[in-house]
């Protein structure tokens, strides 16, 4: 079965499968699979009566031999029922409903596996495939003229404008060389790659691209612009304010039509709605899209505290919003962290129990705690409280496991990134149950009453991203491990020591 699939305007794949589906189901998973699409979806086929698009609800709707799908992507909300349950609009919360409606206007997908060379304007179309139709023929190479040459580089630096402002030079170099297997005639002569001359000039017509965007009033690279030391930097951390964790949305501009009045109007809103003791969710996770502009700029440039960030956007504090927060950010779904983990436990549990780690303590009952619940939550756990450890770095000031009774000021004070946990035996690693899992960022309980380890860390990591908050430098490893082996945020990008584990766990 030949399938061509739309995952984007800019992103149009072809898949050929040995054997059919026999249910829905089944094609998003082999889809999610085959094209490596991470974040949830639903599937579009186009219909042969109506010649248009129409949901897939039975694959037996199918052309036989050929057919297009259309990927339509979700947003993902948090698997707590409780969460998802609707709640009646209140008065005050209905009449603002209206205003929230539109979607999140932004980049809805990370950087794809395989680059998708735009379509050029059609004088260009033209002479492209003549040249490719000579190639195969004889091999011979097209020459172009300049005004030539600058459209095709304008149109991909639009196209990869439309993932990411600040490309890597592998995702350059993915670029050129997907440039140069559509389009063979394009090779450059005397070359050995064929494509490396390719990839300067797109180097050279993104920083042009970026700042043309940046003269027109793009705010998220605009922000780049600002030099170090000048008015409007004192008093800053002098963070890095382009994205370095393969963010999508990094700083977007406010919404067309929208002001900062008006969703400064929108956010005391929804503040109020969060304080009643049944906030309507609908109204919130609106309000939440609908600002999300404004949420940013106060985050990356303002860099105000904690404290302050809880009073006026209190919803962001709850595992519902940083779920949508971080899809909002990343285009993807924070919860598949839970699956890439689930995929590792097993060969990172034996790396535990090698012979390196025999006087280690901490491992050592760690694994022996184990032993007495070998279930799946267990292992989750097992992993994530010993991977410090074998990443040669000390959780202590990290996770703090302390009683009901011991005072919580005490027990925090000193932690600006950690997981407490309160359990009513402190010597067991893995207890049983605990009375209470929050995190801690700036010596301020953030969360509380999380599910379980695996839930805190998750957690944690979507508010690291959500709040623009560095890793912690002596856990700088175990975070670069969770984000890029168990997150799969910039995998082909590890230092030495993560990578060493990467090979360990994929072999």
């Amino acid at each position: 079965m030949l399938l061509r699939v739309i995952i984007s305007p800019q992103d149009i794949r072809k898949l050929r499968l040995d054997t059919a589906p026999n249910s829905v189901d089944g094609l998003k998973l082999v889809l999610k699979d085959k094209l490596q699409l991470s974040q949830p979806f639903d599937l579009q086929y186009e219909d042969e009566d109506f010649q248009d698009f129409c949901n897939l609800t039975c694959v037996d709707d199918l052309p036989k031999e050929k057919a297009t799908l259309k990927v339509n992507f979700c947003v993902a909300v948090s698997s707590d029922s409780s969460l998802d349950s609707f709640v009646a609009p209140s008065p005050s919360a209905s009449s603002s409903l209206s205003s929230h409606s539109e979607s999140f206007a932004g980049r809805l997908q990370p950087w794809p596996t395989t680059f998708s060379i735009p379509t050029f304007s059609y004088d260009v179309e033209l002479r492209l495939r003549q040249g490719n139709d000579a190639f195969r023929k004889d091999g011979t190479l097209l020459s172009i003229s300049r005004d030539m040459k600058s459209e095709i580089l304008e149109k991909i630096a639009e196209a990869i404008y439309s993932f990411k402002a600040y490309p890597r030079n592998e995702e350059f170099e993915c670029v050129a060389i997907a440039l140069v297997e559509k389009h063979p005639c394009l090779k450059e002569p005397g070359s050995t790659s064929g494509w490396y001359g390719w990839k300067l000039s797109l180097k050279f017509k993104m920083g042009n691209y970026r700042q043309k965007l940046r003269d027109a009033g793009c705010r998220e690279l605009m922000v780049n612009s600002e030099k170090r030391g000048s008015e409007d930097m004192r008093g800053k951390r002098n963070k890095v304010k382009k994205p370095r964790r393969s963010e999508t949305n990094f700083l977007p501009d406010l919404p067309q039509g929208r002001d900062l009045r008006h969703l400064e109007e929108e956010r005391e809103k929804m503040a109020q709605e969060m304080r009643k003791a049944t906030p309507n969710l609908v109204f919130i996770d609106q309000a939440m899209n609908a600002t999300y502009a404004l949420r940013r700029q106060e985050i990356v440039e303002e860099e105000p505290p904690i404290s302050e960030m809880m009073v006026r956007w209190p919803a962001l504090f709850t595992e519902r919003q940083i779920i949508k927060e971080f899809t909002r950010l990343m285009s993807m779904d924070l919860t598949l962290f839970y699956e890439r983990l689930d995929s590792h436990l097993l060969r990172l549990l034996q790396l535990f129990r090698s012979k390196r780690f025999e006087g280690n303590k901490e491992m050592t009952s760690l694994l022996e705690s184990l032993d007495k619940d070998v279930s799946n939550q267990k292992k989750r756990a097992t992993a994530l409280h010993g991977l410090p450890w074998y990443m040669k770095e000390n959780p202590s000031a990290f996770m703090k496991m302390c009683e009901p009774t011991d005072p919580e000021e005490d027990v925090i004070r000193g932690m600006l990134i950690g997981i407490l946990l309160v359990a009513e035996d402190v010597k067991e690693p893995l207890p049983a149950s605990y009375n209470d899992i929050a995190i801690v960022v700036e010596e301020i309980i953030v969360i509380r009453h999380l599910r379980d380890v695996p839930s805190a860390f998750v957690n944690l990591m979507g508010l690291l991203y959500i709040l623009n908050i560095d890793y912690p430098k002596d856990l700088k490893y175990t975070f670069e491990v969770i984000q890029r082996l168990f997150m799969g945020i910039g995998l082909d990008a590890c230092t030495a020591r993560v990578h060493s584990l990467k090979n360990k766990l994929f072999i």
